[in-house]
């Protein structure tokens, strides 16, 4: 960017959530200069710090000077359209994303999915901003016996979490179709890394592994997923925030396919445990079965392909979890007296 005198400016990124598990990931490789194109850029991270949102995930990168923390709501709408003033592109990844919990009670994740996701469009429509990445996720599709989602798949999610999402991926379409709103989706599988929260299945069957404790497993363990490493996601994120078409949507995957039965072998395996820890439990009410992204729009248009093998990958996030225990005891310990 060129101010009117030819000199350069420097780009400003709002990232919603920023202090979550993906949204952490995506602002600690952008300020450390993983995204060269973003190098320079000034980074704001909007994170109201709810249980998943921790601000020790951006401690690495916390000193550095184009790196401001905001706590905040994003159904603030003040404090959004202030923000939003003073931003060139928004990269949004705030939402209520735990199943479980979104079956357990779903308003709060209507208002911060549905009614954040609109105040974020909105405000960014009034300030203009040059691009809005709204990150979601393939469980909008609902669930798949064979073959796998292109992106023009009809909507039909099946748990009040996904459908939440699916009902921001059409406001943030309608922004742009009716606005002209140059936003983006991205649809990604299942996630996995470190500073994952420990209620998800990899950290929770980690961590209680490595304490000599049982794991869950849902049904007959045979429910499939996609597994992408968060530093994946996070590189197609950034390809579509610089190469992506306005109105479009981009599927992200990491062409891993597992059941549930099959990963809980591997993490068995990782920890020296056996099936004694194994106890099964009652399938999730509305559990889809199958989940699988098609990746050919975005390995076409903008280049992507998962470098992250899965079995390296999972070694280094259970290794990360054996070596940081200091930050997920505390967090586990907190669930515990909530619950």
């Amino acid at each position: 960017m060129d101010d009117s005198c030819g000199r350069a400016l420097t780009m400003r990124v709002l990232v919603t959530g920023g202090a979550g598990f993906i949204g952490s990931h995506y602002v600690r490789e952008m300020v450390r200069g993983a995204y060269p194109v973003y190098a320079d850029a000034e980074v704001v991270v909007l994170d109201k710090l709810t249980y998943a949102g921790n601000e020790a995930n951006l401690a690495p990168v916390a000193d550095d000077p184009r790196l401001t923390f905001v706590r905040g709501d994003i159904c603030d709408r003040e404090l959004v359209t202030d923000l939003m003033a003073r931003t060139d592109v928004v990269v949004h990844f705030a939402a209520e994303s735990h199943v479980d919990r979104s079956i357990s009670g779903s308003a709060d994740f209507v208002l911060t999915n549905v009614l954040g996701t609109q105040t974020l469009l909105q405000a960014a429509l009034e300030a203009e901003v040059a691009k809005f990445v709204h990150v979601s996720t393939d469980e909008v599709y609902g669930t798949i016996e064979e073959g796998s989602w292109t992106e023009e798949h009809a909507l039909e999610p099946n748990s009040p979490y996904s459908a939440s999402k699916a009902s921001s991926d059409l406001l943030a379409r309608a922004f742009h179709r009716t606005h002209g709103l140059p936003v983006c989706v991205t649809r990604c599988s299942n996630n996995y890394g470190p500073y994952q929260f420990p209620e998800k299945v990899i950290p929770l069957f980690v961590s209680n592994l490595m304490d000599g404790g049982k794991v869950p497993l849902y049904g007959d363990g045979l429910n499939v997923r996609d597994w992408l490493h968060v530093d994946d996601h996070c590189g197609g994120i950034q390809l579509v925030l610089e190469g992506g078409r306005s109105g479009e949507v981009y599927n992200i995957g990491g062409g891993t396919e597992l059941t549930n039965r099959e990963l809980t072998e591997r993490l068995l395996a990782a920890t020296g445990r056996d099936w004694s820890a194994v106890e099964p439990v009652t399938d999730r009410l509305g559990h889809d079965r199958r989940y699988s992204v098609d990746i050919t729009k975005i390995a076409t248009e903008l280049g992507y392909a998962p470098k992250v093998d899965f079995t390296t990958g999972l070694a280094a996030t259970v290794e990360w979890y054996r070596d940081n225990r200091s930050w997920w005891e505390p967090l586990k310990q907190r669930a515990a007296l909530a619950g």
